[in-house]
C-alpha cells in the first residue's frame, strides 16, 4: 500500500520527504499513546517507568519531527508560533493570531463572500 494519493513520478523530493515525515510522526504518536497506555494499565512499578521513559523518547522523536516540518513546510512556523508555549485558551489564540495577521499585513481565513459593505 502506497502512502501517495498522487502518482510518486509527479512528486517532489521534498513533497516525498514531507510525505516520510507526516508518516514519521504519525508512527511516533501512535506509539506515545500505546506506552502511554500500557504505563497506566501496569501494576508493576519498574515496569512503569521503563514504559514512562519509552513514552517520553517517542514524544522526543515526535517532536524532533515536527520541528522538521516547520523547518521545511510552508504553514507549519505560523502555526506554531500561533498555538504553542501560550497560556490563552486555544480558541483565544487562533483569534490572535488571525488579528496578527491583518495587523502585519496578511489576510486571515475568509469567513465570508468578501464583497464589501452592503451599507
Amino acid at each position: 500500500m502506497s502512502n501517495y494519493h498522487e502518482p510518486v513520478e509527479l512528486l517532489s523530493e521534498k513533497a516525498k520527504n514531507i510525505t516520510r515525515a507526516i508518516n514519521s510522526l504519525r508512527e511516533e504518536l501512535e506509539a506515545v499513546d500505546w506506552y502511554n497506555q500500557r504505563v497506566e494499565a501496569s501494576d508493576d512499578e519498574e515496569l512503569k517507568q521503563i514504559m514512562a521513559h519509552n513514552r517520553d523518547e517517542e514524544i522526543e522523536h515526535a517532536c524532533m519531527t515536527i520541528e522538521w516540518l516547520r523547518r521545511n513546510m510552508d504553514k507549519w512556523d505560523e502555526e506554531l508560533k500561533t498555538y504553542l508555549f501560550t497560556d490563552q485558551p486555544i480558541i483565544e489564540a487562533e483569534e490572535g493570531g488571525e488579528a496578527g495577521a491583518e495587523a502585519s499585513g496578511g489576510k486571515p481565513p475568509s469567513t465570508g463572500l468578501n464583497i464589501g459593505k452592503l451599507k
